[in-house]
C-alpha cells in the first residue's frame, strides 16, 4: 500500500514540475511589447509604450473574436508565402487559447507578441493581438476578413494594475477598482476605458501567470 501510495505522490510531483517548468519556458520564450517603466509601486506601473502594430476584430463574444484572429495569423491573409509561427497564442478575459499550428494551410503565418488586448462595450468584445516589433503597418498582411483590420496605435503612456491566477471577472474588477483608486491618488485621468491584458497560454500554472487592467494616461 504505501508503495503505491508513495509511486503515486511522486508522479503527483513529476507532473508538478513539467508545468511548472513548462510555464517558466513560455514566459521566457514569449516576445512581449517593448515597454519603458516610468513607475514602479506594488501592482501599479506606469510605463511609456513605442508604436504599435495590431490585429484587431469585434464580435459577438470571445469565442469568436479569438477564431478570426488566431485565423488571420495562421494564413487568412493576403499573402501566399508560408511562414511558421513563432510565438504561443494567449487571450484573455477566461477565454482558452489554441496552440499555434506549425505550418498555415495557406497565406502567411504571422508570429505574435503578448499580451493579447481584450475590451467590452455595446457592440459586443473587442480583441486584439499586438504583432512583432520587426513588423510594420506596410509589411503586414492584410486580412481576407472584412471584420478583421489592422491597427497602428501610436505611442502612449498606459497604467496598469497587475494581478495574477486565472482573470476572472471578480479579480478584474478588483483590479480596475484597485487601478482607478491609485490614479486619482496621482492625480492621474485615464484617457480611455479599461483594457485586459494576459501573457500566458493556457497551460501555464495560476501562480505564474500574469494579467493586467490598463488605461492610456497623460504623460
Amino acid at each position: 500500500m504505501r508503495t503505491r501510495v508513495t509511486a503515486a505522490v511522486s508522479i503527483l510531483v513529476g507532473l508538478l514540475a513539467v508545468w511548472i517548468g513548462w510555464g517558466l519556458y513560455v514566459i521566457k520564450t514569449t516576445e512581449r511589447v517593448p515597454f519603458e517603466a516610468l513607475e514602479r509601486d506594488g501592482a501599479f506601473e506606469r510605463r511609456r509604450y513605442p508604436a504599435t502594430v495590431l490585429v484587431e476584430t469585434t464580435a459577438p463574444d470571445q469565442r469568436t473574436a479569438f477564431r478570426r484572429l488566431f485565423d488571420y495569423l495562421s494564413g487568412a491573409n493576403e499573402t501566399d508565402a508560408d511562414l511558421e509561427m513563432t510565438a504561443p497564442v494567449a487571450t484573455s478575459d477566461g477565454t482558452r487559447s489554441i496552440p499555434a499550428p506549425a505550418q498555415p494551410s495557406n497565406g502567411e503565418s504571422v508570429p505574435m507578441t503578448a499580451p493579447v488586448r481584450t475590451a467590452r462595450s455595446r457592440e459586443g468584445v473587442t480583441m486584439a493581438f499586438y504583432l512583432p516589433s520587426a513588423v510594420s503597418l506596410e509589411a503586414a498582411p492584410m486580412p481576407t476578413d472584412p471584420t478583421v483590420h489592422l491597427l497602428a496605435e501610436p505611442s502612449r503612456t498606459v497604467a496598469v494594475w497587475r494581478f495574477s491566477w486565472y482573470a476572472t471577472e471578480r479579480r478584474i474588477e478588483r483590479a480596475r477598482q484597485a487601478l482607478a483608486a491609485t490614479l486619482e491618488e496621482r492625480g492621474l485621468e485615464a484617457r480611455d476605458e479599461p483594457t485586459v491584458l494576459q501573457y500566458n497560454d493556457p497551460w501555464t500554472p495560476p501562480f505564474l501567470r500574469r494579467n493586467e487592467v490598463a488605461v492610456t494616461v497623460e504623460y
